[in-house]
């Protein structure tokens, strides 16, 4: 299975609950960090959800 890395870029502090628990369940914890994942079309939902919070890297 492919994989998809995606890169923190803006703070989740004073986001919903629901933004929050989204970036914690995708692994990310430091501006900046990078994270790969399996691209799975759960993972695909939760970056959608938090699209303006993340990036995708190639």
């Amino acid at each position: 299975m492919s994989t998809i890395k995606i890169k923190l870029k803006k703070s989740p502090i004073g986001k919903i609950e629901k933004h929050r628990r989204t970036i914690k369940a995708l692994g990310l914890r430091k501006i900046g960090q990078v994270v790969e994942k399996e691209d799975t079309p759960q993972i695909r939902g939760m970056i959608h959800t938090v699209d303006f919070m993340v990036e995708v890297v190639d």
